[in-house]
């Protein structure tokens, strides 16, 4: 503004307003890509905006950049950041965000919850989980109470694969320091999904579980059947590592009646319906097994873990030409790992059925896959993911069943081409060649 303009002159008052009334009628005529260039110019000019104001304008435009669901390039004057320029909407608008958090945390603005809903929005959708807690951190006590704050840590580093870290916050969320405040549900929810996935917790999982179906059946009826399905799982894993078989009894009695609970209350819970099949798959209960996980396949409209489970279920009943065709039809809707673990499994079918040889060409079709996309993350220069992969390569090859082919192979000094293939009831002749060839392929991929 011109300086001869005294501060009491409503022109300043009304020309701000003009710059923050423009966008809204660019936005109200459908013109979007209008309405971002219209905040960029505010924004970008010096127009003495007063910091509250400047903040909403700084909110406004990051929220159309967010869900406007359009891309408006930055012109060569606006590119003020250097390096750092944004490349498209959502970094433009997670800039503007964080911007906006570094100016509440110092107490130039009010706190404000729609830019944290933003910017937990934005950081979601982009996987930045690590960035989100950092700022989590950065809010003012009085916010957020200790059990929310302590939660949405936990939200953060369960999203990027810390679990324990999750699982420790959430311990403190539901611990004694709480005891005098109202219980917070989704910390013992999330606590008992967490205990669920690793059997190291389940016994923490089964009271996690306890106080879920608690608090459930007085304010969260609708979450009842997922606190039986928690506490079902976790029972199941208790009794795996118990050592006592009474103790065992009891909870694999007391998994079954949970998980029975969690199906049938669950409204199709496809989850409670699959672990309560694997659990009685476990128990040796296969008629009750099969019924279930049909009906899971019925539901879920066909799934990869399904068709496995399925096929093992089929298996135990000593059916493997069932379950080997089960695996073939798998297959045909199968990718990535899901794609490996059912070529695995149809070699073990394979080989329970003396069928050595299409074992072997199995094997050789599994591994020829895996190098193929060990190449391919290689040639991306994707070093985590191909960790990664190994990892559940080498999870693929636990078994013995590769080993098992080798050991029966004997194999004569004098002989320079085949060597013989023993099973329990065929002796089959086997290039040397071949055999090798497996060997050091499934050696190089793991």
């Amino acid at each position: 503004m011109p300086e001869g303009i005294g501060e009491d002159c409503k022109l300043q008052e009304m020309f701000h307003k003009a710059l923050e009334l423009l966008p809204r009628l660019w936005i109200k005529a459908g013109f979007l890509d209008e309405a971002v260039a219209a905040y960029r110019r505010a924004l970008v000019k010096p127009w003495s905006l007063e910091p509250q104001r400047l903040a909403s304008v700084q909110k406004d435009l990051a929220t159309i950049l967010l869900y406007g669901g359009v891309e408006v390039s930055l012109s060569s004057q606006q590119q003020v950041w250097g390096k750092t320029t944004p490349t498209n909407s959502v970094e433009e608008a997670i800039h503007l965000l964080v911007i906006l958090m570094s100016k509440v945390a110092i107490g130039e603005i009010d706190w404000d919850a729609e830019i944290m809903d933003h910017l937990t929005f934005a950081l979601s959708v982009t996987g930045m989980f690590e960035l989100l807690a950092d700022h989590v951190e950065q809010i003012l006590p009085g916010i957020y109470s200790r059990a929310e704050r302590w939660y949405f840590l936990a939200l953060c580093f369960n999203a990027t694969g810390h679990d324990e870290v999750a699982l420790n916050l959430l311990r403190k969320a539901c611990g004694s320091s709480e005891a005098n405040h109202v219980p917070h549900f989704p910390s013992f929810l999330l606590g008992a999904k967490l205990c669920s996935l690793d059997p190291r917790h389940a016994h923490e999982g089964i009271n996690f579980s306890r106080k879920v179906i608690e608090l459930a059946k007085h304010q969260n009826e609708h979450f009842l059947s997922q606190g039986h399905k928690f506490l079902g799982i976790c029972y199941g894993a208790a009794a795996r590592i118990s050592v006592l078989d009474s103790e065992r009894s009891i909870f694999q009695r007391e998994s079954l009646y949970s998980l029975n609970c969690a199906a049938v209350n669950g409204n199709d819970d496809l989850e409670a319906i699959f672990n309560l099949g694997l659990e009685n798959a476990i128990q040796r209960n296969l008629d009750a097994a099969y019924n279930n996980i049909m009906t899971f396949s019925d539901m879920s409209a066909g799934s990869s873990r399904g068709w496995q489970l399925l096929a093992l279920i089929v298996s135990a009943l000593q059916r493997f030409k069932d379950a080997e065709t089960i695996v073939d039809f798998a297959l045909d809707e199968a990718g990535g790992m899901d794609q490996l673990d059912l070529l695995r499994l149809k070699a073990v079918l394979q080989i329970a059925q003396q069928q050595p040889r299409q074992a072997i060409e199995t094997y050789r079709i599994l591994l020829a896959l895996i190098q193929a996309k060990k190449e391919l993350w290689l040639q991306e220069n994707n070093s985590n993911r191909e960790q990664a992969f190994r990892h559940e390569v080498c999870n693929i090859f636990k078994g013995r069943t590769l080993t098992y082919l080798v050991q029966t192979v004997k194999v004569d000094s004098k002989e320079k081409v085949p060597c013989q293939l023993k099973t329990a009831r065929t002796t089959m002749v086997i290039p040397r060649l071949c055999l090798t060839h497996i060997l050091l392929m499934a050696l190089d991929v793991c």
